[in-house]
Formats: C-alpha cells, sequence, structure tokens
C-alpha cells in the first residue's frame, strides 16, 4: 500500500507543470521575450528536424502578470485564455531551456525555438541545442524532470541567447 502512495505521489508530480520559480525575464522585461504563448497553440507545428515557425510578438499594452512576470499578447482574446489557466500556456522549466535542463544546467530558452509535447511548450536555446534535444525528446523530458527539481531556484544565466535579438513587444 505504502508503494501505490508513493507511486500515486510521484505521477501526481510528473503531472503538474515544471516550474516553481520565478519565470525567466530577460532585457525586455518580459517572459518569453515578449512573445503570445497562447498563440503557439494556434501556429502550425513543423516535423521534428525542421524549423518551426516564428513566435509570435504580444503587444505591450496586452499584458498580464503570472508566476512573477509580466507576459505580453498579440490579443485581449489571448490573454483572457492565458489567464483562464496560465500554467497551461507557460513554458515548462519557467521559460528555460529543455535540453538545458536535461544537462543539469538553466540557460535562458529562445521563442522561437520551441515545442509542444504531450500538450506542454518546451523551448530551447539555439538551433543546433534543438538538434540535441530532438534526437530524443522523451529521453530529454524525462532528464530534465528528474532534474529540474535540483536547479530551478538557481540563478539563471545572464547571457544573451546566441543568433537571438529581440526587441520588445510590439507597441500598439
Amino acid at each position: 500500500m505504502k508503494r501505490f502512495a508513493l507511486a500515486i505521489a510521484a505521477a501526481a508530480a510528473f503531472a503538474l507543470p515544471a516550474h516553481a520559480g520565478p519565470q525567466y525575464v530577460d532585457g525586455t522585461g518580459f517572459a518569453v521575450s515578449g512573445y503570445d504563448v497562447v498563440a503557439y497553440r494556434g501556429l502550425d507545428q513543423a516535423a521534428v528536424g525542421a524549423p518551426q515557425p516564428e513566435g509570435v510578438k504580444g503587444r505591450a499594452d496586452i499584458t498580464a502578470d503570472y508566476n512573477g512576470a509580466t507576459w505580453a499578447f498579440a490579443t485581449e482574446e489571448n490573454r483572457d485564455k492565458f489567464l483562464e489557466n496560465p500554467a497551461f500556456y507557460a513554458p515548462q522549466y519557467d521559460g528555460h531551456c529543455a535540453y538545458g535542463v536535461s544537462k543539469g544546467g538553466k540557460v535562458p530558452g529562445n521563442p522561437n525555438l520551441w515545442r509542444i509535447v504531450d500538450d506542454k511548450l518546451y523551448l530551447n536555446i539555439t538551433t543546433n541545442v534543438v538538434g540535441f534535444w530532438e534526437e530524443d525528446i522523451p529521453g530529454n523530458i524525462n532528464i530534465a524532470e528528474g532534474n529540474w527539481p535540483g536547479i530551478e531556484s538557481a540563478d539563471a544565466s545572464t547571457n544573451v541567447i546566441p543568433n537571438f535579438t529581440s526587441d520588445a513587444p510590439v507597441s500598439n
């Protein structure tokens, strides 16, 4: 009976979104560099190995606060959807690179290097890293889930994301 209770607790922990620390915020002052996290759900996801469509920039005048950060949205409708269930739309690992977490590190995620797996949004830092992550997405997620509790409170790298520049969200 004790093993069964532990199995249920472990399963419940994996079902929860992978965030507990503050959301990563870069120099834009917004979570996910000001990109609309709800909009990813409406983009056509590319096959593994192919580049994803670029994310949709949010607007500085359509925002919401969640997990210690301000989030920008392209439309009021997207903001309202986010506010109904922010944990569903927020990227895993507080917006940090999924592959980096699988390797025990905490580096920023690039909003244009994304993938939705099992209804969860994951970001990565560079196109090279995406290639490594896509070699074994389920395995890397499994490892990252195990690593995350030990690194979630660590400070993230403040380095600029290679091959990514972003202005703040589009103004109104």
